[in-house]
């Protein structure tokens, strides 16, 4: 019998908004982005393993990492 396991990682592009970037000090739209682990059994999501949100500033190109909390008030 064979079991096929393996860790799969998925990007999501979420609804970003307009703020003050802290390394380029200008006031433009930043991008944010969650990055999702996910546990796979035969090829299928099973659960998720772990969740990260990054987010990008569109003048400068600086990615943050910050906090799921944040994320959840960032997007709309």
């Amino acid at each position: 019998m064979f079991l096929l396991f393996g860790l799969k990682t998925v990007l999501n592009d979420l609804p970003g908004r307009l703020a003050t970037c802290h390394h380029c000090g200008q006031f433009v739209h930043h991008h944010l982005q969650q990055r999702a682990t996910k546990f796979t059994l035969f090829f299928i999501p099973v659960f998720t393993t772990s969740r990260t949100y990054r987010i990008t500033c569109s003048n400068c190109g600086q990615i943050s990492a910050i906090k799921s909390r944040q994320a959840k008030s960032l997007a709309w």
